[in-house]
């Protein structure tokens, strides 16, 4: 009776192995002809067995949602206009079916913003469940959203607090984060990208994988930059000086002890030049009472300008640079001190604090045109003959062009002031005539940099 026992549980383990091998060969022959399909682009029929593959092998390979993914958005592209919420489900289904199934093989935050994406573009959910989305994928990785979903995530809650359903202050709160964010990546693609400009401009070539990331770094520039300046304008007047001094005067006498309340009502009030306002004198006095820092350094600052105390605002901006640790911050003072010397016509001190700026933050394209503008003044006084006076405006456009590429969204004014300081260099003629060619022109005074001339 044992034996027969034993016979019966071999023959079915035999029958389930078998079978299961089957199914094994049934999920493969299917997967080869789906993947081969999707890596030729043919993806109608692609379509049906990556559909089977999710249905009857949803653990069989990662590549079958990496395919899909491919498949179902380029049907996005080509259905009609009735039929795209349906595929556009069915795409944050097969992202929901990935994360289940290949978790360890899949960044969780990524595809939640894939899914939050979907979601917007589509018009699938209510606003309010679109922005929870958005943030779920925001809170697991704070790099999981793009520019553009970065722009959606802050466009969403904007909607939402004009419906009611927020308050202004969620609006700046949430301000904060995503552009800190957006400028967080600015700068990490400036300063690659200001890496490769420099081995450039040093007549160095570069490698076939240098001039890629070049590309990728002034392309990603650019989108931030849109980003930047779509966000900025969709919070618009919300932060102007007439919805700002109501809202932090309301809640001044809860929050005067408060000194992250007073940092960011006081940062708000100073980035839109709300100063004159009797609440700013009143936010800074408490701030500096209550933590002496680089942030109440800086408004002290600016309410010695404010006063015709130039010097002294100079006092306490350079103490509010040395002691700031945030990169755009530290940038920003470093850029009001550099604006004064160059007001005074004290050019060599101002170069010195607009390349600190760049130092802090390799972003701020507006330093490099700000140099080659004292650049360009000084061409008369900053060269021995006519032609080395002329030459000094190679220097300006070059720093004017590297402006544009390192900040986007001055690319306009850049490109446009760099020509206008060609034109005003030597010309082939000129540089023919003087035998020129090639040679570098050292350029003294306060500049102390040298420019080679171009060759014919």
């Amino acid at each position: 009776m044992k034996t027969k026992l034993i016979l019966f549980l071999s023959a079915v383990l035999l029958s389930a192995g078998a079978l299961q091998a089957q199914a094994n060969q049934e999920c493969a022959t299917t997967a080869s002809l789906a993947y081969s399909d999707a890596k030729a682009k043919n993806y109608d029929a692609a379509y049906p067995r990556i559909q089977t593959l999710r249905k009857d092998c949803p653990t069989y390979s990662v590549v079958t949602y990496q395919y899909g993914e491919r498949v179902l958005k380029h049907m996005l592209e080509k259905a009609p206009e009735g039929e795209k919420k349906a595929i556009a489900q069915d795409l944050i289904k097969l992202y929901e079916e990935r994360l289940q199934h290949f978790p360890g093989k899949t960044k969780a935050g990524e595809v939640y913003g894939d899914i939050a994406q979907v979601m917007y573009d589509y018009k699938l959910g209510t606003p309010e469940e679109q922005y929870a989305a958005f943030d779920k994928a925001y809170q697991e990785d704070k790099d999981a959203l793009n520019a553009k979903s970065l722009y959606t995530y802050f466009s969403l809650l904007v909607d939402l607090q004009d419906a009611g359903k927020r308050d202004l202050q969620d609006v700046f709160s949430q301000y904060d984060v995503v552009i800190a964010k957006v400028e967080e990546e600015e700068n990490k693609m400036a300063e690659g990208l200001a890496k490769l400009i420099e081995k450039q401009e040093a007549g160095e070539q570069l490698t076939a994988k240098e001039e890629k990331m070049l590309n990728a770094y002034e392309i990603n520039l650019k989108a931030y930059s849109t980003v930047r300046g779509s966000i900025n304008a969709k919070l618009g007047q919300r932060a102007d000086c007439d919805n700002l001094v109501p809202l932090y005067s309301k809640d001044f006498e809860a929050n005067k002890s408060n000194v992250e309340w007073l940092k960011r009502a006081a940062g708000r009030l100073s980035g839109k030049d709300c100063t004159e306002d009797p609440l700013f004198f009143k936010l800074v006095e408490a701030l500096h009472q209550a933590e002496p820092s680089a942030k109440s350094a800086l408004y002290l600052g600016q309410l010695a300008d404010a006063e015709g105390n130039a010097s002294k605002a100079l006092e306490y901006y350079n103490q509010s640079a040395e002691l700031e640790k945030n990169p755009k911050d530290k940038a920003r003072v470093y850029y009001r001190i550099a604006d004064e010397y160059k007001r005074k016509g004290q050019f060599g001190q101002a170069r010195n604090y607009y390349r600190k700026t760049l130092q802090a933050l390799p972003s701020y394209g507006r330093a490099y045109l700000q140099i080659a503008n004292m650049i360009a003044q000084s061409a008369n006084n900053c060269g021995n003959t006519a032609f080395e006076k002329r030459a000094v405006y190679w220097l300006a456009a070059d720093y004017a062009a590297r402006a544009g590429r390192v900040d986007p969204s001055i690319s306009s004014t850049a490109n446009e002031t760099a020509a206008a300081y060609r034109g005003r260099a030597p010309q082939r003629s000129d540089i023919f005539q003087q035998d020129m060619q090639g040679k570098t022109i050292n350029i003294g005074c306060w500049i102390g940099e040298s420019v080679r001339v171009p060759n014919l």
